[in-house]
């Protein structure tokens, strides 16, 4: 091997061009956590706005356009929101379940009685509000809306936690993101089990079939991302053309995702000390073995961090700042009226939302604990666990996906209100009980 110079400590970093000093504030600004939520709560405050300005009937409308597809005999058709609910919203459930895989696999809920409590929290936060709501709802027409209010807004919430910086203890962080994980995971069940139609089990057949074939493809080593996506469609349309929801694609994926990286840090210290990038007195288009070592280098840089990990990565900037928003966009909006804010099915949002979620959430973690399923970090109080729990009263983005599904067009703005309220005072009132809290180093 050639001898190589001595480094300088700038060297170790990619060359810089003017453009990097120009997009580095912006990239800083995606990487803060609370940077999804706030984009999120700006879009749905422009689509409120626009939806109560005069241009209403030309923004409402926009979204109701048709697009359509057809591969043969079988025709793929819904407007511009259908769309949007239904392809783009896989990505975003598809990112939730590969950031619930690799807490399980690679995260701190590894340890079993540590994920109990979370799930055990999650399970109560969706039990309680549904029950709350069905009481209120029983025999009216808002009834098949029980769903609405059994999921929290992971962006939200993590955003909330951010902003309250070091009086929030790392493990409450933990365990709010792992049980808005679940809860999402568990919305999505009941939007497969309660808003899917009427099953054809040849479609579903043909999505198990492009499944099977995946996990194949997977065990034999296949790592051609293209090639996963182009099956990933397929089940996609598969899944579509069954009868259930197609985002219920985006979880079955993401969880069959590899947590497990192929290159571990030794072998890829080993296979980059052997590279040499140019070496001297070759010509450029000639096949050296050093030139092979380097292309192998590239392969194991990329493959030592996990598909699961990868993906996250690569998804996450697309999801919170072009799903998210866009998701926002087609269906917060509604028109602010008094008749619209005061019907039941408001009320039963609202206090399935504010009641029913930290009444839940703590009951079910505390008989988690106390019968020995679980266990609780001793950073982490019950001052805290409370103020969590009320911050998981901000149902947003699922609350309106469910409610889309669930309700018809004369209870949906009333539904929409009763989200926006319950969203609003669970976060103030979550952030204002954290924030009269001991800070987490006192703790």
């Amino acid at each position: 091997m050639a001898h190589l110079p001595p480094s300088s400590p700038d060297a170790v970093d990619l060359p810089r061009g003017f453009i990097d000093r120009l997009a580095h504030p912006f990239i800083r600004f995606l990487h803060i956590e609370a940077a999804g939520g706030a984009v999120l709560l700006l879009f749905t405050v422009v689509a409120v706005a626009l939806s109560n300005s005069p241009w209403a009937d030309a923004f409402l409308g926009l979204w109701d356009i048709q697009l359509g597809l057809r591969i043969g005999p079988v025709e793929f058709g819904r407007s511009l929101r259908g769309w949007i609910n239904d392809g783009l919203m896989t990505l975003f459930f598809f990112l939730v379940a590969l950031e619930l895989k690799r807490e399980i696999v690679l995260g701190e809920m590894r340890n079993p009685r540590m994920a109990a409590l979370s799930v055990a929290g999650a399970l109560g936060g969706m039990i309680a509000p549904a029950a709350i709501y069905l009481g209120l709802q029983w025999g009216d027409s808002g009834q098949h809306g029980w769903g609405i209010v059994m999921a929290t807004d992971t962006a939200f919430v993590v955003a909330c936690l951010t902003l309250l910086g070091s009086r929030v203890p790392h493990s409450l962080r933990v365990f709010m993101l792992f049980l808005a994980i679940v809860d999402d995971i568990g919305a999505m069940l009941v939007v497969a089990i309660g808003y899917s139609h009427q099953m054809d089990w040849r479609m579903l057949a043909l999505a198990a079939l492009c499944i099977a074939v995946l996990r194949v493809l997977a065990v034999v080593g296949l790592r051609s991302l293209p090639v996963y996506f182009c099956i990933g469609c397929l089940t996609w349309l598969a899944v579509d053309a069954s009868g259930l929801h197609a985002t219920v694609t985006g979880v079955v994926l993401g969880l069959m995702t590899p947590a497990r990286r192929w290159v571990s840090d030794s072998r890829l210290y080993s296979i980059l000390s052997q590279v040499i990038a140019h070496p001297a007195g070759t010509q450029g288009s000639e096949h050296t073995r050093d030139r092979e070592t380097l292309q192998i280098a590239e392969i194991a840089a990329r493959e030592s961090l996990s598909p699961v990990e990868r993906l996250e990565m690569m998804l996450h900037p697309w999801v919170s700042f072009g799903v998210m928003p866009a998701f926002a966009l087609a269906n917060a909006g509604l028109v602010l009226s008094w008749d619209s804010a005061f019907q039941p099915i408001t009320f039963a949002v609202f206090l399935g939302f504010t009641v029913g979620k930290p009444a839940g959430i703590l009951l079910l973690s505390w008989l988690a604990l106390r019968s020995g399923v679980a266990v609780r970090s001793p950073e982490l109080s019950w001052g805290s666990l409370a103020g969590g729990s009320l911050l998981a009263g901000i149902g947003f983005t699922m609350a309106l996906f469910i409610a889309s599904l669930a309700l018809g067009d004369e209870l949906m703005d009333s539904a929409k209100i009763g989200i926006f309220m319950a969203s609003v005072f669970s976060g103030a009132a979550g952030m204002a009980l954290l924030r009269l809290l001991p800070t987490a180093k006192t703790l």
